[in-house]
C-alpha cells in the first residue's frame, strides 16, 4: 500500500494525519488499538536493544535459553513461534557475540543444547533492567492497577 492509503502508516505520520484515523472507525477496533500500542512499544524497544547489539528476537532467545539451560534449538523455536531455520541464524548471532554456547545434546546427537555464557547472563541482567525502565516510561500515563489489569488481559489473550 502507499503512504496515502495505509492507515497504520497514516497514524505514524504528523498529528494532522492522526485526525484522519480518529475520524475513521479504526479506534473502535480493539485489535487496531493493540497494533498501534505494539508499534509504539516496539519502535522504542528496538532502539533500546540496538544499544545492546540485540534485536527483539535475539533478546527473546537469550531470555528463554537463560531460563532453560540446555534447551534445544527446536524447543526454543517452538516456544517463541520462530521458524526452525530462522533459529539457526539467531543462535549463530548469539554464539558469535559469545552470549550463548551450543553443544551437542547428550540425549540426541542430532540436536544442540543451548546454554548462556557468563557474558550472556550479565548482558541479560542489564537488558532486563533497561526493559523495565523502558516499560515504566512507556506506561507512565496509566496507573499500576491499570497496568496490572492490562498485563492480565494480554496474558489471557496470548494463552499464558
Amino acid at each position: 500500500m502507499t503512504r496515502q492509503t495505509d492507515p497504520l502508516i497514516l497514524a505514524d505520520a504528523d498529528c494532522d494525519l492522526s485526525q484522519a484515523i480518529k475520524k475513521s472507525n479504526l479506534p473502535g477496533f480493539t485489535g487496531y488499538l493493540i497494533k498501534r500500542a505494539w508499534v509504539t512499544i516496539q519502535r522504542d524497544l528496538r532502539e533500546l536493544l540496538l544499544g545492546f547489539n540485540l534485536n527483539q528476537r535475539s533478546m527473546s532467545v537469550l531470555s528463554v535459553v537463560i531460563a532453560n539451560p540446555d534447551i534445544n534449538q527446536s524447543d526454543v523455536a517452538a516456544a517463541l513461534s520462530i521458524e526452525r531455520s530462522g533459529m539457526v541464524v539467531i543462535v549463530d548471532e548469539l554464539e558469535g557475540l559469545d552470549l550463548i554456547r551450543r553443544e551437542r545434546a547428550l540425549t540426541d546427537r542430532r540436536a544442540y543444547a543451548l546454554r548462556a555464557t557468563l557474558k550472556g547472563q550479565h548482558l541479560n541482567d542489564k537488558v532486563k533492567a533497561a526493559i523495565i525502565a523502558h516499560e515504566d516510561r512507556i506506561f507512565a500515563n496509566i496507573t499500576k492497577a491499570e497496568r496490572d489489569s492490562l498485563h492480565q488481559i494480554m496474558s489471557k489473550l496470548v494463552g499464558n
